[in-house]
């Protein structure tokens, strides 16, 4: 039976985060054989890290990371091109060729990430966030997931009492092939080529660092140390000693997007470059004066490349000198398909915000929405949430075992845009029965000021005991 369920165990866990899918899997035992001397070991892992480097999840990690930037790289890649009459292609240097970006990637996971985490995360111990880091353990798990949603996945370091967040392409895993466990690791970065490659190398025993300068070979610059810092002291004489300790585990956690390390782009990229070409060429049809053509008579033997720059020197000069017998050039407009293209971006925006799950505030734009219409909205946005918060809980539980806190679980407040005076008129009605705590609370969260909580609670009690003190009858 042992056995039996530690198989199902583990074959649940290699299908949960696709293990299987990747196209580089790097093992613990593989690791274990290469450490016979310091200078092989440095060679492998220097390997690994290159090999990483050229495998496809992580040039899409790239891929994706850019769009989230901002730009779109396959429109940018595109390019026009015209032929001549011996039917070699030339790129096109005479019409416009606008590439537009329209950044919706860049919303859509802004929103994501601020519709689950925007108002940070709740505890029943007001110790618990304080161990944890306070308000910088939420800006660390709202980094961690929106990496996760860019790229697939991502990595939460706890450094001895701080989160840290590890992006995909900069770390390399190293699983057990028997349980499909993390049990190691390489953060990784470069500031430049000209700049060494820094190298972290994290085992359960401790973690070491590593230097891999441009023309010589890689040395390790700190030797391997624990992962916590635990100080000795003394009554008489204070700090005595310094030494460092290890975590049963190692304290790096992953966090798969979806559960299953797929960026929240994919299956999306070209929807985008649709809307990103549908925008662009409207953009270009203005520019190219309302589509105007040219019907040359005798002109002959003129290729493609000739008649561009024809019409080019037209749009710049506006003067046509017509040479030979019976021999013209007439100009004819046709207006720009706006309507058409408007169709289409629009029906693009819609598709994407079905795909990507997510909240067009365009609906609601009306100022006299009811609670009822403003929520509907944000079923496909909640649905995708619920998904979401499942995975955050499962990877902040893991940190706060870390932490050595088990007597606690984490909550959210979701940042809903709503009709505020019909909200709050609801939470009034209910306050008999809900309790005046909770009345607050909420009500101060409809207004978006829930960080005075405490000092509104203290000015209430104050309030109170003042009350009490002149309702006193006298002796």
């Amino acid at each position: 039976m042992y056995y039996g369920a530690k198989t199902a165990a583990t074959s649940l866990f290699i299908s949960q985060y696709g293990i299987k899918e990747r196209d580089n899997v790097f093992t613990i035992q593989d690791l274990e054989k290469e450490k016979t001397t310091e200078a092989n070991l440095l060679q492998y892992l220097t390997g690994k890290i290159a090999s990483f480097k050229q495998s496809r999840e992580y040039r899409l990690a790239m891929d994706y990371t850019t769009y989230y930037d901002g730009e779109n790289i396959d429109i940018n890649r595109y390019e026009k091109v015209i032929y001549d009459t011996m039917g070699k292609a030339h790129v096109d240097m005479w019409t416009a060729n606008h590439k537009l970006a329209s950044h919706f990637f860049t919303r859509v996971v802004d929103q994501d990430v601020s519709y689950l985490l925007g108002n940070g995360i709740n505890f029943k111990n007001e110790s618990t966030k304080d161990k944890l880091g306070g308000a910088e353990f939420d800006f660390r798990v709202q980094d961690v997931v929106r990496e996760a949603e860019i790229t697939g996945k991502a990595y939460g370091f706890w450094n001895d009492g701080e989160l840290q967040m590890y992006k995909f392409t900069e770390f390399v895993p190293f699983y057990d092939e028997i349980t499909g466990v993390l049990s190691a690791g390489i953060y990784f970065y470069q500031l430049s080529a000209e700049t060494p490659l820094v190298g972290y190398f994290f085992e359960r025993d401790g973690y070491s660092r590593f230097i891999v300068p441009k023309n010589s070979d890689a040395y390790f610059d700190k030797k391997k140390r624990g992962y916590m810092r635990v100080a000795e002291t003394s009554p008489a004489f204070g700090i005595e000693n310094v030494k460092y300790d290890n975590y049963s585990v190692l304290p790096i956690v992953e966090f798969y997007w979806n559960g299953n390390g797929k960026s929240e782009m994919t299956g999306k990229r070209n929807t985008i470059n649709a809307l990103d070409l549908s925008e662009s060429q409207m953009v270009n049809n203005v520019d190219e004066g309302n589509l105007i053509y040219w019907v040359l008579t005798n002109y002959g033997g003129m290729d493609d490349i000739d008649l561009v720059k024809f019409k080019e020197h037209m749009k710049t000069i506006g003067v046509a000198e017509v040479n030979g017998e019976n021999a013209s050039a007439t100009a004819h407009t046709i207006e720009a398909p706006f309507e058409g293209n408007q169709v289409t971006v629009d029906m693009l925006y819609k598709k994407l915000y079905t795909d990507f799950c997510g909240f067009d505030s365009t609906a609601v734009s009306a100022s006299n929405q009811t609670a009822t219409a403003i929520q509907a909205t944000y079923v496909p946005l909640d649905l995708k949430a619920d998904k979401i918060e499942r995975y955050v809980t499962k990877f902040i539980l893991q940190i706060m075992k870390l932490a050595d806190i088990t007597d606690d679980e984490p909550t959210y407040t979701r940042n809903k845009l709503i009709n505020q005076l019909e909200e709050i008129q609801k939470l009034a009605t209910a306050a008999p029965w809900t309790g005046d705590e909770y009345t607050t609370r909420k009500i101060l969260t409809v207004l978006g000021d829930i960080d005075v909580f405490e000092e509104i609670q203290k000015a209430k009690m104050a309030d109170d005991f003042q009350r009490i003190d002149t309702e006193q009858p006298e002796e």
